[in-house]
């Protein structure tokens, strides 16, 4: 797609293994685009789950979407600081002003305070067998965990909080100042 530019909107949709909408963003802003990541903002959006259900996240988030590696992360700006949630996915693809990927499940939660645990454990055993994840994702999800979880160890790319307090400049210039 060569329309995309900072500050156009999108949406976003996870989907499992198997095909199926597991989750959806009403909006989602470019903020950056270059050769590893896309990064996008949303602050109030819709969400759309599986089951139809509906809610608004409650928060600016910065969003990093990866060409290359198996993850994403949202950065939910709180009050008390940033929380990291990290999900352990295919690189995003963008077909229909859509983000997409597909979600595995194991996911990486980062708190202010910088513990972090990983969720969801039983949940990818789960789907693993029920959808038949070959080796070859078994050993690609593992790896990319360990690599995240290295990645923010060493406080490197989005877990320095700089960065993500920069993109959520541009966001607030972008978006929330302009309302």
């Amino acid at each position: 797609m060569n329309n995309l530019k900072i500050g156009s909107k999108l949406q976003i949709h996870s989907y499992k293994h198997d095909g199926t909408i597991y989750r959806s963003w009403d909006e989602a802003v470019i903020l950056d685009n270059n050769a590893q990541y896309m990064v996008v903002g949303n602050n109030k959006t819709l969400v759309t789950e599986v089951d139809g259900r509906t809610w608004k996240t409650k928060e600016p988030a910065i969003i990093y979407f990866y060409k290359n590696n198996w993850y994403n992360v949202i950065c939910q700006l709180k009050g008390r600081g940033i929380y990291y949630y990290c999900n352990i996915a295919t690189p995003y693809i963008i077909e229909d002003n859509t983000i997409k990927y597909i979600d595995y499940d194991l996911d990486l939660r980062i708190f202010p305070d910088g513990t972090y645990k990983i969720l969801d454990r039983a949940e990818y055993q789960y789907h693993k067998g029920k959808m038949n994840y070959s080796e070859e994702i078994d050993l690609i999800v593992k790896r990319e965990l360990e690599n995240l979880i290295s990645k923010y160890e060493m406080k490197k790319d989005l877990f320095n909080t700089f960065t993500v307090q920069y993109y959520y400049s541009i966001y607030k210039e972008k978006i929330i100042d302009k309302l």
